[in-house]
């Protein structure tokens, strides 16, 4: 067995378990692992196959697939598909029916009402991480930023977001 795959499989089964709050939440250490631990490849790199695996359809877990492919091709994208589901599956699978029989139960709301915070960190971590490995500098950034803000204070459609964005990236750039 290619020795990446098996890296990949054991990268992404630990990191399945940690999925609080969505598969969102382990972008940040993803990324730690394949650009600064094994330096698979570039930041820049990580936040393309993060955007190609958010606008495809399906799960935003395509992530892994999309790494493992780029790392081992084939047995890598399976190795990582198969390390970021299966474990998961397997814990949900065992834990849904202690968890819907204990619906409302004490423990039950203090242990929800402690990972939320825990699940927004992570976010707000991958967030820091993949603003940090935008390729285009203090410009591209910015441009995020207020992309983000006006998503966040208005009703706009993100579509035309990409448009002005990518206009105004090129336009600033080309100056």
């Amino acid at each position: 067995m290619n020795p990446r795959v098996a890296t990949l499989l054991g990268i992404f089964a630990p990191l399945s378990l940690l999925t609080i709050g969505g598969g969102q939440t382990i972008i940040a250490d993803i990324q730690r692992q394949v650009v600064d631990v094994h330096h698979w490849m570039s930041a820049g790199t990580f936040v393309t196959l993060f955007a190609i695996a958010r606008m495809a359809p399906g799960p935003g877990s395509l992530l892994a697939t999309l790494i493992g492919w780029r790392v081992a091709g084939f047995w890598g994208a399976l190795a990582a598909t198969i390390g970021i589901f299966t474990p998961t599956c397997v814990l949900i699978y065992a834990l849904a029916r202690i968890w819907s029989r204990h619906r409302g139960a004490r423990w039950q709301r203090a242990l929800e009402g402690g990972l939320r915070p825990l699940a927004a960190g992570m976010i707000l971590a991958t967030t820091w991480v993949l603003v940090g490995g935008l390729e285009g500098g203090w410009l591209a950034r910015a441009i995020a930023i207020a992309a983000t803000a006006l998503l966040l204070a208005t009703k706009i459609s993100p579509l035309p977001l990409l448009a002005i964005g990518s206009a105004a990236f090129v336009l600033l750039h080309a100056l």
